[in-house]
């Protein structure tokens, strides 16, 4: 999947919110890597486990996953030479003890939720380490019996300490006027006795530290020397032995590094599943069902990203027809029903539960391509439709048969005749290349396409006319309208002008849709890119025969639906012009442009007004709109008498 599609589609917000509901940092990295899968099989299978999760999680389960608090440091340490220290230790503990509870949990559940309880069953059992550990630390703090060496070094510390402390309360005694408080103090480990400034020839002995105003000063007596010599020695000696019992336990763990990468690797799954489990409950999500034959049956289906409560959508592609065209009034949800259907398909295929009914199916897909939004902060037409061709010319570079195409306001930013050809045209592409088509849009003429063209259904986004409030609930079958002459009426607009509106609105349709048709009926058929060159050659043969037969016909049409002084409209020029001369067998006819007449297809013009609204009657002159008034005078004179050397001069129609 192309990050551009999952950005579009809100993709890393579920991972985000998704993130929220684990515990461990192994659990979040497993959800920083998850993307949408391809394989059916594995996506059915997580999906199910999930689906067993949450089904256990609903009962108020809550599992007892280890918080992994110290653990990513310790197994990075593991191995190198360091020695782990006493919280390192009583990390490991924790977690030793963590993990026979979590597999004492699942065991009890094995029967009922066999997928979940799986997990537990790969753990190791890590109580032999476990127990050696506390045998030696306690609260952060080496024990005494954890070697018979040490022992014995603490005992002659305890002695010497109490040795030392009846002599220090004997100075202190003895010395008392000499001392500026009675209480013995610590500097570098040693004991001192706090002894003011002017007395300090009495108290023979080194002076360690003296206070920041100078008064006191910190002795160490020197009949305390030769004890508290003799206890830094005994306090060295049960340094060394305590690092060797830490060294011993750091090998002990390192012989079980194996297993705790094991049991770390399936507390961070059961971690992750259980984040999918709780997310999942609380978007009312359910397992779909998942198919490979590209259909899309979305039931009751909601945008898990709403702020509001959503109205549950019912979508349906795939199954029959391959394109679905959403139309609807501005903010009534059409580009919301696009973002769902795609975000749901990528929710599921990445085993995740989706908001929806029951029975609702995802298709998998090799791609999901988008083009929602304008991709840009300028706010002029151009910029907002070369943003749509460069979405576009991607998702063409991206898309075959197994590719989901989200498509939001087809020809918008640009020429309504152009946008409309563009658009179909890549429709029709997409179509051919047996992708799964979603797309919104305003104009009739595409809705048109897709009522006649063989593949392609309507759908509609409900719109209540009498609140002017849109009902987000999307009706399939059937083309809705933007009700902008509705929500005029609706808004005060004066019923003579949203009449001539309608009327003007009813002629631009009638220019246009003329070439729709053409368009949805040379649709029928285009097949996607499987059958053999015999039935293609067969197709080209008949087509062609057809062609010459109708040829006539064709001409018969195009003058039956043009008169000579026709307003009509020339999208590639974006100027109006008048009919000069009917098509010939071609299609081509003559168009007076500001007095210049051009030789135009009729499939590049479109009629603006009937020239039966335009004129006087019947016998109206039309050579005073075609010719100049130089022409015109002439042409009167010559019909008076003979002028000699007197010619009219008519520019050239090419």
């Amino acid at each position: 999947m192309r990050q551009h599609s999952l950005n579009k589609l809100e993709y890393p917000r579920a991972i985000a919110s998704l993130m929220n509901y684990a515990v461990t940092y192994l659990g979040k990295k497993r959800i920083e890597r998850l993307q949408p899968m391809a394989d059916i099989e594995i996506i059915r299978r997580k999906l199910a486990e999930t689906e067993e999760a949450s089904r256990l999680m609903a009962r108020g389960a809550h599992p007892p996953v280890p918080s992994l608090e110290g653990m990513e440091t310790l197994t990075a340490l593991l191995g190198t030479g360091y020695v782990l220290t006493e919280q390192d230790f009583g990390h490991l503990v924790q977690f030793a003890r963590s993990c026979e509870q979590l597999q004492q949990y699942l065991a009890a559940k094995r029967s009922e939720f066999p997928s979940v309880a799986g997990y537990g069953m790969s753990m190791h059992n890590l109580k032999p380490l476990r127990e050696s550990i506390e045998a030696c630390v306690d609260r952060g703090r080496i024990v005494d019996t954890a070697s018979p060496d040490l022992h014995k070094i603490r005992k002659k510390i305890r002695a010497a300490e109490e040795k030392l402390q009846k002599r220090l309360e004997s100075l202190m005694s003895k010395l008392a006027d000499c001392l500026q408080e009675k209480i013995v103090s610590r500097r570098d480990g040693r004991f001192v006795l706090p002894v003011k400034r002017e007395h300090r020839k009495r108290v023979p002995g080194a002076v360690l530290d003296e206070s920041a105003s100078g008064q006191t000063i910190f002795v160490e007596p020197s009949e305390l020397a030769g004890p508290q010599m003799e206890l830094s020695e005994l306090r060295f000696q049960e340094s060394r032995e305590e690092t060797l019992v830490l060294a011993r336990l750091t090998g002990e763990a390192e012989a079980y590094a194996q297993e705790m990468a094991v049991n770390l690797d399936a507390v961070g799954y059961c971690d992750f599943l259980f984040a999918k489990a709780k997310w999942g409950l609380a978007i009312g999500g359910v397992a779909p069902e998942v198919n490979g034959s590209r259909v899309l049956d979305l039931k009751e289906a909601r945008h898990p990203f709403l702020a509001t409560k959503a109205v549950p959508l019912n979508i349906r592609v795939g199954d029959g027809y391959r394109a679905l065209l959403i139309t609807g009034p501005n903010t009534g949800g059409k580009t919301v029903a696009l973002k769902t259907a795609g975000l749901l398909t990528l929710m599921a295929q990445s085993g995740l539960l989706i908001p929806a009914a029951a029975g609702s199916a995802i298709a998998v897909f090799q791609a999901v391509e988008v083009d929602i939004g304008d991709g840009q902060s300028l706010e002029s037409s151009l910029s907002t439709f070369s943003s749509h061709l460069r979405n576009v010319n991607d998702i063409l570079a991206h898309s075959g048969p197994s590719t989901l195409v989200l498509l939001d306001e087809l020809a918008t930013g640009t020429d309504p005749g152009e946008g409309v050809g563009l658009s179909i045209a890549v429709l029709e592409e997409l179509y051919r290349r047996g992708c799964i088509i979603m797309a919104t849009t305003h104009f009739n003429e595409i809705k048109e396409y897709a009522r006649i063209a063989e593949g392609f259904r309507n759908a509609r986004m409900a719109f209540d006319e009498e609140t002017l409030s849109p009902l987000y609930r999307l009706d399939m079958g059937e083309a809705g309208n933007s009700y902008a002459f509705v929500i005029a009426a609706k808004l005060g607009i004066a019923p003579t002008v949203i009449e001539r509106a309608r009327e003007i609105a009813e002629r631009l349709k009638e220019g246009r849709s003329e070439t729709t048709v053409p368009a949805a009926k040379e649709k029928s058929s285009i097949v996607p890119p499987s059958g053999n060159g015999a039935r293609h050659s067969s197709r080209h043969s008949h087509r062609h025969a057809n062609n010459q037969k109708n040829s006539e016909q064709n001409k018969q049409e195009l003058a039956e639906r043009w008169s000579v002084g026709d307003l009509v409209f020339i999208p590639h020029l974006r100027k109006p012009g008048v009919i000069y001369r009917l098509p010939d067998e071609r299609g081509n006819l003559i168009v007076q442009v500001q007095k210049e007449k051009i030789k135009l297809n009729h499939k590049r013009i479109r009629k603006y007004i009937d020239k039966k609204h335009l004129y006087p009657g019947e016998d109206y002159d039309l050579n005073i709109v075609f010719d100049s008034v130089e022409n015109r005078k002439k042409r009167h004179l010559m019909g008076k008498r003979h002028v000699d050397g007197l010619t009219i001069e008519n520019p050239s129609e090419d």
